[in-house]
């Protein structure tokens, strides 16, 4: 089996993996432009990406769009003839305004998730700018077809399916994560199943990405010969040479074991997976108040929220891994050195291309 471009819609990359977003501040406009140069596509985390701007909690709403602007801008100039898109969650209070400008700043795709994003295609009909929800499920991917359909006659460019091995928000239920764990490839095959009907009446090829827990080319091959056109990784990422984070962060990857990733309820009651520290045991013995509010996220209420998740990504991806919230994969502890963003997607490919040779 060779391994083809991937295509969504006009735009074609070289190597099919798309790297994931990873907030606050993992995945800039460094780590997305390596990639971007690499043959593969970027993506631009747009969860609160102006955390570096002196206004940022008394102008947070402003302070996120002109630190959107300026790492969309960089990326560009970094690879200006690589594919680069951003990647927003649908539950941020300033949505709109943040997908408004990343369409005007003509990125080229739009990865959207935690939460379905029902009204992303009224912001790119007409513009070059593709979009692909992330879903994890085939009932989710159909939900969220026919709900563009209907209201904007628009199918998804493409289609992120996100298994129940990723890191950081996680759309399935704690009881599911512990006890009876979804298979990504079983997803997958669904998901292409649920999408064939789709691509036939409408004459259009909708590429489903496989995400989450993807870590090697024999993840990546599997993934491939259940349907997918390509892959989303992120914590692969996170140790190389161009992540945006802290070295203290991609120290805590390399470090971490199997039994220090676990995980932990997010401030809107959803499961996310980290690597367990002195933050982790804080919240877990509720200790943790929030002192501030950023009012980001729809459905946060910062009476009853048991941390402020802003203020936690911001301390980790400072370096301050002990006291922040460090987002990881489920084979985050595989992590073992840094690397540079070409070599991993190198070994990626060529582990994939090796297990395909030998199944066949």
């Amino acid at each position: 089996m060779f391994i083809s471009e991937l295509k969504i819609g006009d735009k074609i990359a070289k190597l099919p993996i798309i790297q994931g977003g990873m907030g606050i501040g993992v995945s800039l406009s460094k780590l997305a432009a390596a990639v971007a140069n690499a043959g593969g596509i970027g993506i631009i985390s747009g969860a609160q990406p102006g955390f570096k701007e002196p206004d940022f909690r008394t102008n947070n709403e402003t302070a996120n769009l002109r630190g959107l602007e300026k790492e969309i801008r960089k990326a560009r100039s970094l690879a200006p003839t690589g594919i680069i898109g951003v990647n927003f969650l649908a539950s941020v209070t300033n949505y709109s305004d943040m997908v408004k400008l990343a369409v005007k700043e003509k990125v080229d795709l739009i990865i959207s998730g935690a939460g379905l994003p029902k009204n992303l295609p009224s912001f790119v009909q007409g513009t070059s700018t593709k979009i692909a929800p992330i879903v994890s499920s085939s009932k989710a991917a159909t939900t969220i077809t026919k709900l563009w359909l209907k209201k904007y006659d628009y199918l998804p460019d493409a289609i992120i399916v996100e298994g129940p091995k990723a890191g950081g928000h996680l759309g399935f239920s704690f009881e599911e994560l512990k006890n009876n764990m979804p298979k990504l490839n079983d997803i997958i095959k669904d998901v292409v199943q649920a999408m064939k009907d789709f691509e036939i009446k409408y004459n259009k090829k909708i590429p489903i990405i496989a995400a989450g827990g993807i870590y090697d080319g024999q993840d990546m091959a599997e993934a491939l010969n259940s349907g997918a056109a390509g892959i989303q990784m992120s914590t692969r990422f996170v140790a190389t040479e161009e992540c945006d984070a802290h070295e203290n962060f991609k120290q805590a990857y390399i470090d971490s074991t199997d039994e220090d990733i676990d995980l932990i309820v997010s401030p809107v009651g959803m499961p996310g997976r980290a690597i367990r520290n002195k933050f982790v045991e804080s919240v877990e013995a509720a200790n943790e108040k929030i002192k501030f509010c950023y009012r980001c996220l729809r459905g946060c209420n910062p009476a009853t929220a048991p941390y402020c998740i802003t203020e936690a990504l911001i301390a980790s991806v400072e370096g301050d891994i002990e006291n922040g919230l460090v987002f990881v994969g489920s084979n985050g502890s595989k992590v073992n050195k840094i690397t540079k963003v070409k070599d991993v997607m190198q070994q990626i490919i060529e582990e994939a291309q090796n297990y395909l040779k030998k199944e066949n």
